[in-house]
């Protein structure tokens, strides 16, 4: 399991829910800790690793000794919460050492199901809140330069172009499968486990 970079196909299409939690689906998402912490991460939607499915992780902490501040949400929705919407920089993963302002909502309220495959409903402020709003938009195949005002657009251009024609020599280099091959890929894992 690894970190897919911009502009893979999986980051730019809206994730399918999930029919049930089973022990090979709570596997995966176990192993996608390590790797969130592994690459300094405090979030990690499903599609990042390659999975078309509506699900996420994510430790607010970015420490991985703070088990109790791990949450899973799967087949999560949100409800933004009132208040004036705040400016803050993001990063992503899929996006290495390109950082930029968004405006998020200051405080969330999501529901979905946690790892047992049973019902959650929390609401978070600040911090949390703009991961969780990051990683939901992962899910519906928006990523956060999609969310940039024009100047701030304008800053990050030249790097997100710079990883464009990274991943398109890849492509040519064989290091990384043409996207008909990507795309057979993700539609095979959707009739794995996606709800109709």
């Amino acid at each position: 399991m690894k970190v897919v970079q911009y502009p893979h196909p999986v980051l730019k299409m809206v994730c399918k829910p999930l029919r049930k939690v089973d022990a090979e689906l709570k596997a995966m998402i176990l192993e996608m800790f390590p790797l969130m912490y592994e690459t300094k991460g405090v979030g990690l939607a499903a599609n990042q690793v390659g999975l078309p499915y509506r699900f996420f992780i994510m430790n607010p902490t970015g420490d991985e000794k703070q088990k109790d501040k791990e949450y899973v949400f799967i087949n999560p929705e949100i409800q933004l919460g009132a208040g004036k919407p705040e400016e803050d920089e993001e990063g992503c993963l899929s996006f290495p050492k390109i950082y930029a302002k968004v405006r998020r909502a200051p405080k969330v309220t999501i529901s979905g199901y946690n790892l047992d495959g049973e019902p959650v409903k929390m609401t978070f402020k600040g911090f949390p809140a703009r991961i969780i709003q990051h990683e939901y938009d992962h899910l519906n195949g928006i990523c956060f330069v999609n969310r940039l005002s024009e100047s701030e657009e304008d800053y990050v251009i030249d790097d997100v172009d710079d990883l464009t024609r990274k991943f398109v020599k890849g492509q040519k280099d064989g290091e990384i499968a043409d996207n008909e091959t990507l795309l057979k890929e993700i539609e095979e894992l959707i009739a794995l486990r996606a709800a109709e």
